[in-house]
């Protein structure tokens, strides 16, 4: 079992006790994640606590009652936990209790947040055999899966205890201060400050090669939740970003500006002009033309040359085949 599994399962056996238990009591429930010696689970079970409290978990310790001279127990109050109730309508519950139910976590970690009685719970009165929070067999099969492996649960450690990750991307050492970690299209993304580019970047975690090693605290602060928003295509990648300035027809401009989320400048013939941030060309290019003949790319230069040059490539392999 690996630090942030049993982390998880920690932190749901506080959740779900009725009174503070010992140290004891969890070394004897939790005893395939703990070392058997008493002093090398004494070393490790306070280190789990300095980490969860250090992620603002509302670990708390008491007298555990029946016992005496009194004895430390541990628990967490689920109304601290939990946090403000977020208010939902009753089919807003329904919906989200049907996602939670159809998406597992893939690598094994699915009944640790089963434990927890979250949005990977199983059904009240359920069973869990298979660990995926599956409940029984009248419950919905899982119709996907976000992939979760060592390389990602490194990354999760490293953004909630702001530690530097250090990792291989495209064949090339990084060292980076993950800032947020997001699930878009399919994939993994891992945003921060790449400390080799001096600079923010995004990378696709499914395109790390080997380990990723944690090393000492991150000097950067971690952006506001609002700073990062949708991931979009062109701009992800790992070069410096370009701006580029794309105009495109009335008929489509409302359209564009949905699809890119950018305003945009509008004209006096109904078209816009948007003004986009572009690390990836490919991506780029692919959006111009999903347009058709609806949209030109204005600048820069080199951007507008590709598309062109792409263009004009297509057309003779075209007349090649005639």
């Amino acid at each position: 079992m690996d630090k942030l599994e049993r982390l998880l399962n920690l932190t749901a056996e506080l959740l779900n006790t009725a009174r503070p238990i010992t140290a004891g009591e969890i070394h004897r429930r939790m005893a395939a994640a703990y070392p058997a010696a008493l002093d090398s689970f004494r070393r490790s079970f306070e280190r789990d606590k300095a980490d969860l409290r250090s992620i603002g978990v509302p670990l708390r310790s008491s007298p555990t009652p029946g016992t005496d001279p009194p004895v430390e127990g541990y628990h967490i109050r689920r109304g601290e936990y939990a946090g403000r109730d977020p208010g939902l309508a009753p089919d807003e519950l329904a919906a989200l209790h049907l996602a939670s139910n159809l998406v597992r976590l893939e690598g094994g970690v699915g009944s640790a947040f089963t434990k927890l009685g979250g949005p990977f719970a199983a059904p009240a009165g359920g069973d869990d055999p298979d660990g995926a929070g599956s409940g029984g067999a009248g419950d919905p099969a899982p119709v996907g899966a976000l992939p979760f492996d060592e390389p990602l649960a490194a990354l999760v450690e490293g953004a909630a205890r702001r530690r530097v990750a250090a990792f291989v991307y495209n064949g090339e050492a990084r060292t980076v201060e993950p800032g947020r970690l997001s699930f878009s299209r399919g994939h993994w993304y891992l945003s921060g400050w790449d400390r080799d580019r001096e600079a923010e970047r995004v990378f696709r975690v499914d395109r790390m090669t080997g380990p990723v090693t944690l090393g000492g605290p991150t000097a950067h602060a971690r952006p506001p939740a609002g700073d990062i928003g949708p991931l979009l295509g062109w701009e992800l990648g790992d070069a410096e970003p370009v701006e580029a300035r794309v105009s495109v027809d009335a008929d489509q401009a409302a359209w564009a500006s949905h699809v890119t989320g950018a305003d945009g400048e509008p004209q006096p013939d109904g078209s816009v002009v948007l003004t986009l941030k572009v690390r990836n060309p490919d991506a780029f290019r692919s959006l111009v033309l999903s347009f058709l003949d609806r949209a030109e790319v204005l600048a820069p230069e080199e951007l507008r040359g590709a598309v062109i040059d792409w263009l004009e490539a297509m057309a003779n392999r075209e007349q090649g085949r005639r």
